[in-house]
């Protein structure tokens, strides 16, 4: 599968922009650009350095930081390079999964062949 094609789940998504900027659009239209701080498995989040934007767009407020529920959350706008980031994440996962697999199997059939030699030198005595 290609890069386009690979599946993030949320939370890794999030858990890899910690210290990133991002922009959080909420269901109410008010928007908040600052870095993740930090976020739980229900996908609450805590931004630092915030700007928070009105629904109409003609309102801006600074606050340092904010605490927002996932569940009001509409979208999240996340950088490039976070995306980068998780998709070399995955890929190196991968990579150790299929060496793992590999190595598995070579030892079941190191061990398939010695049990083999085993009985083959117990026939023989006989």
């Amino acid at each position: 599968l290609g890069d386009h094609h690979m599946m993030v789940f949320p939370l890794t998504l999030l858990r890899t922009a910690q210290n990133h900027p991002m922009l959080i659009e909420l269901k109410n239209g008010e928007t908040y650009n600052g870095h993740l701080e930090a976020c739980d498995c229900w996908m609450n989040v805590h931004l630092r350095d915030v700007i928070c934007t009105s629904k109409e767009g003609d309102r801006f407020w600074r606050i340092p930081e904010a605490f927002i529920r996932g569940c009001s959350i509409k979208y999240l706008r996340i950088p490039e390079e976070v995306m980068d980031c998780v998709r070399d994440e995955i890929k190196e996962t991968r990579k150790h999964q299929r060496e793992n697999a590999k190595r598995k199997s070579l030892i079941k059939n190191m061990v398939s062949a010695e049990k083999n030699k085993v009985q083959n030198t117990s026939q023989h005595k006989y």
